[in-house]
């Protein structure tokens, strides 16, 4: 069991970085959102379709309600922070007793 208890420890750890990370890509996408970026940058396209199909899917389910903000990025960091709180404590807590 101790290695079962290693190996979710370690699966827990790589789920919270990735996590973390899309949360800065989230971030970086919100902020040159605000200005307008050249649209063949390599970072703006990168930055496009890593979230895009993060994002798309929350402006669909809430509709338009045409407010002039996009609330998308911050509903989808709600989620990734709901997501480390849930499912990386959780691994966590099994690795624990496991261990």
């Amino acid at each position: 069991m101790f290695i079962a208890g290693n190996f979710i420890s370690a699966l827990a750890n790589i789920l919270d970085i990735v996590l973390e990370f899309f949360t800065w890509v989230i971030i970086a996408r919100a902020i040159l959102s605000w200005v307008s970026p050249d649209p063949y940058n390599p970072i703006v396209q990168f930055l496009n379709k890593v979230t895009e199909p993060v994002l798309y899917p929350i402006r669909r389910i809430m509709g338009s309600y045409n407010i002039g903000i996009d609330l998308s990025p911050m509903i989808a960091i709600l989620m990734i922070i709901f997501l480390k709180r849930f499912l990386v404590g959780t691994l966590f807590g099994i690795a624990q007793r496991l261990g």
